[in-house]
This record gives C-alpha cells, sequence and structure tokens, in this order.
C-alpha cells in the first residue's frame, strides 16, 4: 500500500512524501529510518488515518504471543528456518492484523536484524521477558528450547491464575443472587406487607416494625433509591478499578491475616519462575533481576532492587534474597543447594513448582470452606427477612387459636 507522509526534518522542514508500506506503522519507521518525524500518515487517495495508540493496541489484541510460540516451535523443530517458518505463517493468516505484525518481523530480518532486534520494535506486542529468552538463544543458538521454557512458563502461569478465577466465581455468582433476592424482597414484598399491616390496628414487634418503616419508605421513594443504588454501583465500580491500577489493593490484601502471607508467597513464586527461566535460558542474574523487575508488584520491586544492589557488590543471591525478604525457609534452602550445584536456574524453577502447588492446596481448601459460609450467611440475611415479615401472622394466629 501507499501512504501519504507529511514529515518534519530536524531543521522544521516539512516535507509531503509517499511511501509504500505494509501498513501505517512500517510508513512510520520508515520516514523515522530517514530521520524525520511523521507528524501525518494517510492512506494515498484515501482518508486520513493517523497512528494511534488504539490501533496498535487492536492489532496486539490479535496476536496471542503463546499462540504464535507454539505454531513457530513447531516449524522450527519441523526444520524449517526462522525465515521460512515466519513465511509459512504469514501465508495462512487470514487476519490482516497480524498479517501486519508477521510483515513487519520479516521485514526486518530481510534487513538483516537479528530476531530479538525485530521483536524488541514492537514492544506493545512481545513483553520484555519474551525478547529477554530470544535473545538470549541466539547466543546458544537453541531458539526451540526457549520457546519451550516460555510456553511452559506462560501455561504454569494461567494454570495458577485460572484456579483462582474459577475460586471467585461460584462465591460472585452466590453474592449476585443472594443480593438480588434481598434486593427483591426488601424493594417489592416489604412494601407489599407494610400495606397489608398498615390498618391492622395490632401492635406489632420491634424489628417488625422497623422493617415495615423501611418498606414503607422504599414503597414511596423506589425511584429515588434505585436511582441512588445505580450512582453507588458505579461509583464502587470507579473506585475499584482506581485501587487496582494504582496497586493500592496488593497492599490492603496483603495486610489481611492468613491471605496476605499467601498473597506474598504467590509473588515470591512468579519472581522465582520467571527468574529460573531467564537463568536457565542463559541470562546472567543481573540482567535477569533487571528484567523480572518490571514484572513484580511495587512492594518486591523495591527489595529486588536492594537485592540486585548487594549481588552486585559481590553477596551470593541466596543470601542477597534472604536479606531482603525474598525467601522463605525452605526456598532459601533450595537456593543454597542451586548454588552449591551450579543449578540455580533449576532449583529456582523447582522453589516455583513447590509453591504453586501449596497455593492450589490452599485455594481449594478455602473454597471449601468459605463458600458454606456465604451460603449460610445469604440463608440467614434471606430467612431473617422473611420471618420478620410473617412473625405478625405468627402472633395473629396464635391469638385466634
Amino acid at each position: 500500500m501507499q501512504f501519504n507522509v507529511r514529515a518534519l526534518s530536524p531543521d522544521h522542514l516539512i516535507s509531503q512524501l509517499t511511501i509504500d508500506a505494509q501498513d501505517e506503522v512500517d510508513a512510520r519507521r520508515q520516514v523515522e529510518a530517514r530521520g524525520l518525524f511523521a507528524a501525518k500518515v494517510s492512506l494515498a487517495g484515501g482518508m486520513s488515518r493517523g497512528l494511534s495508540l488504539g490501533k496498535q493496541g487492536s492489532a496486539s489484541s490479535n496476536l496471542s504471543v503463546v499462540l504464535f510460540s507454539q505454531e513457530l516451535l513447531a516449524l522450527l523443530n519441523a526444520g524449517l528456518s526462522i525465515v521460512e517458518a515466519l513465511e509459512a505463517l504469514l501465508e495462512k493468516e487470514s487476519n490482516q492484523g497480524t498479517r501486519s505484525i508477521l510483515g513487519r518481523l520479516l521485514t526486518g530480518l530481510g534487513e538483516g536484524k537479528r530476531f530479538s532486534g525485530v521483536l524488541a520494535e514492537q514492544p506493545e506486542l512481545f513483553p520484555a521477558l519474551y525478547i529477554g529468552i530470544v535473545k538470549a538463544a541466539e547466543g546458544t543458538s537453541d531458539l526451540p528450547r526457549s520457546l519451550t521454557r516460555y510456553i511452559d512458563y506462560q501455561q504454569r502461569i494461567d494454570t495458577v491464575r485460572g484456579k483462582i478465577v474459577s475460586a471467585m466465581i461460584y462465591p460472585m455468582i452466590l453474592m449476585l443472587v443472594g443480593g438480588g433476592v434481598s434486593f427483591f424482597l426488601i424493594g417489592y414484598v416489604v412494601p407489599k406487607f407494610a400495606e397489608v399491616y398498615k390498618g391492622a390496628g395490632r401492635d406489632l414487634p420491634w424489628m417488625s416494625k422497623m422493617l415495615l418503616s423501611w418498606g414503607q419508605f422504599s414503597g414511596a421513594h423506589t425511584s429515588l433509591l434505585l436511582s441512588a443504588l445505580g450512582v453507588i454501583i458505579v461509583l464502587g465500580f470507579l473506585t475499584i478499578r482506581q485501587v487496582i491500577a494504582s496497586g493500592s489493593l496488593g497492599r490492603v490484601l496483603t495486610k489481611l491475616p492468613g491471605i496476605g502471607e499467601r498473597i506474598r508467597i504467590y509473588e515470591l513464586s512468579r519472581l522465582y519462575l520467571t527468574m529460573g527461566m531467564l537463568l536457565e535460558g542463559g541470562i546472567s542474574i543481573v540482567p535477569a533481576l533487571e528484567t523480572v523487575q518490571g514484572m513484580v508488584s511495587l512492594n518486591i520491586k523495591h527489595d529486588l532492587q536492594l537485592a540486585k544492589e548487594s549481588i552486585q557488590s559481590g553477596i551470593p543471591l541466596s543470601t542477597a534474597f534472604e536479606e531482603h525478604h525474598l525467601t522463605t525457609p525452605i526456598s532459601l534452602r533450595m537456593l543454597r543447594v542451586g548454588e552449591r550445584s551450579g543449578e540455580m536456574g533449576a532449583m529456582l524453577t523447582q522453589s516455583a513448582a513447590f509453591y504453586d502447588g501449596e497455593i492450589s492446596r490452599w485455594i481449594d481448601r478455602f473454597t471449601r470452606t468459605f463458600e458454606p459460609l456465604l451460603m449460610a450467611a445469604i440463608g440467614l440475611v434471606v430467612g431473617a427477612i422473611v420471618v420478620l415479615l410473617y412473625m405478625p401472622i405468627f402472633d395473629l394466629a396464635g391469638s385466634m387459636s
């Protein structure tokens, strides 16, 4: 395709260029390679389609790094070169966004760049960890093995994450159903009963009076209460999203008794697994720590930075991790064994596997305990509402008998 580009030179002169490129990203890259700044990119003879993060984001959503790695690994194991494998993937691909990504990779390789280099040109698609293991594999000429490590690594993380999500689904459904039933009883059934009891002229129990007073109020201000509920839900959603984005949720959870320690174990497990994969891939300790720092929480990141500085001063990794609270009694012993045997990467991976199993067992125990308690709490709330509604009827039946 041809693109019209309005470019700005270093001496602030504006020029119009026509570029043959695969897409807007490729056109902008070609212009920047000439030392110019692409101010505006548009299709030749078409409407302007400026390059934006939204476009890049849509492209990234069309590419699964794990699926891409699995397909590439299968072709490399079949004996194809990296260029032939990418060409085969390009030929079978029908999605235009993914074809554009594969085309940029092939163009970069055709220009003589290393595979890790062309991956690094698209950081919004390929994470630093992936680029790092590919770069290490280029030094050992063993890309298939590194891809296998990354696939196993991502599948293990997805397995633990999937268990956590699955454990949350059923309680969330229970809370939604229980909340919906309670809201229906309080917002619809209670006002109806309030109208019935309003002219009965009988002395009602105190708690029933309170419930029926609420029923009369909600029946008279239904639209106002629904509007307030909607506002509360929206504000709650925005607040939760802000808390998650700022990282405050993690800090709050880590302070909860029982849960905080499990979250710390989960974070250390991810740290050990990532570090182990990088070390097994041929990356030295300090570069591996620098790569991992962008993937951990703020608390772990600070401790990891201090540990890196200690390691750079000559302190062993196990000692540095112990001093900065990045170990547990079991992982510390395994790290020391790894230092003596020279298999630090394998020991880190085994430590992660040990704690993944512990986390999975804790999730199972927690869900088996929490779900019945949640069902009992919902049953108590709904049952209390029903009993308070029918207490005047029980009283009336008793007086008649």
